[in-house]
């Protein structure tokens, strides 16, 4: 099964997959837009939530590793330096290993392959380029990384526009995406998080070519977490489940809805997207069990 992730609604999803199926059977592709170097480092918040949840050490606030301390960080303020993410001792560590390949001529595809085995990992994760493409948000304050916006600014700004670059296709995608006809799009955000993956050189006509089952992040008209709202409205997209589909209309099969919004029906999406209705909330782990079993209902159905 091939899962495309970024930020912390999928891994949530992901939480449910691998207690239902074996790990050596999953790959997944990771949004790098919001990777940014921090004190020397390269961070990679997609990257490293679904390692860490496949290891069984990330947190509840589904970033970073659990029982982490934050001395080093804390040394560093307290010195002046501004950190522009809150990393933890054994977290940082990973951002280190990473760093140091990195500078040895390792690619970032490597390098998470060698992190992946470090936490005796058997799942496959892979960036979704090897190439450095941050999130650029353009705001009425001015132009900010991502992580810049949602750490330092709290997503308060108001959002004009929502920029990544296009990135090549690694050999490991491409590779990845011959070998898997059905992907899973997890209940991310559609703009930021999924978006910066189809920006990648061939992604979406790969994906036209494949079964797509994607999940909305989106209930009615709320977004169940972080700022899909400014973002969706910053591409002239409705902030709806109806706009997910629109956004993933060139090679979406079917769209999950939660059962809640009963304002999605098949004839609000477009003529080649089908919906399910089911829960989407995954605040625990039975939750997650039960989305996932939906899912792989859908995929068994269409093999």
């Amino acid at each position: 099964m091939l899962l495309l992730s970024g930020g912390t609604g999928t891994p949530k999803l992901l939480r449910g997959l691998l207690s239902l199926c074996p790990k050596k059977q999953l790959t997944v592709i990771a949004n790098t837009g919001d990777d940014i170097w921090v004190s020397g480092n390269l961070v990679c918040p997609d990257i490293d939530t679904v390692i860490y949840t496949i290891a069984g050490v990330t947190t509840d606030r589904w970033w970073g590793i659990r029982d982490d301390t934050f001395l080093t960080h804390e040394a560093l303020v307290s010195r002046g330096h501004e950190e522009r993410l809150i990393i933890g001792e054994f977290d940082r560590a990973t951002h280190i290993f990473r760093s140091d390949l990195l500078r040895q001529g390792v690619s970032l595809t490597e390098a998470t392959l060698l992190l992946c085995a470090s936490f005796g990992v058997s799942s496959k994760v892979l960036p979704m380029t090897n190439d450095f493409v941050p999130t650029i948000i353009q705001t009425d304050e001015g132009e900010m990384h991502i992580q810049d916006f949602l750490i330092k600014h709290k997503q308060l700004p108001a959002v004009t526009q929502v920029n990544c670059e296009t990135s090549a296709m690694t050999t490991e995608v491409k590779t990845t995406l011959e070998e898997n006809d059905a992907v899973v799009i997890g209940p991310s955000n559609p703009i930021s998080s999924i978006g910066p993956i189809l920006r990648v050189n061939g992604m979406k006509e790969a994906l036209k070519d494949r079964f797509v089952v994607a999940v909305s992040p989106i209930v009615g008209t709320e977004p169940v977490s972080g700022p899909a709202r400014k973002f969706m409205e910053s591409v002239g997209l409705p902030v709806s489940s109806i706009g997910v589909a629109e956004f993933y209309s060139d090679f979406l099969d079917i769209l999950i809805v939660d059962n809640t919004d009963f304002a999605v029906s098949k004839s609000d999406l477009p003529d080649e997207v089908e919906v399910m209705h089911t829960n989407t909330i995954m605040s625990d782990r039975r939750q997650s069990n039960a989305l996932a079993a939906k899912i792989l209902q859908l995929l068994a159905q269409h093999y």
